[in-house]
């Protein structure tokens, strides 16, 4: 159940990420208000997965979902770059995540 809520946290802070950009630099109300609401949902479920992951795995494993999130919403709805080396970047961070929940399901 811990790794559900872990993923879940990776997704609502993919929310969070996506919400600050359309927010426009604190200028628009309800991208802001959105957030900064799914930023303490996302730490708060975080947290929750903690009580039963190591702290490192947890942590690792839900900045790395972030960052890959955003990083491929940003090439699909932002038109930023897909180059080779970007999405081998992005590649590399996916085969950790994979690797920390390999590693501690052994």
């Amino acid at each position: 159940m811990a790794w559900l809520i872990l993923l879940l946290a990776g997704a609502v802070e993919i929310v969070m990420a996506s919400a600050l950009k359309a927010a426009d630099g604190w200028s628009r109300p309800l991208p802001s208000a959105i957030g900064i609401v799914a930023a303490l949902a996302s730490i708060f479920l975080l947290t929750h997965a903690m009580k039963a992951l190591p702290a490192g795995t947890a942590y690792a494993v839900w900045t790395g979902i972030g960052a890959v999130g955003v990083t491929l919403m940003g090439m699909v709805v932002h038109g930023d770059s897909a180059s080779p080396v970007r999405l081998l970047c992005v590649g590399l961070v996916v085969a950790g995540v994979i690797g920390l929940r390999l590693v501690e399901a052994a």
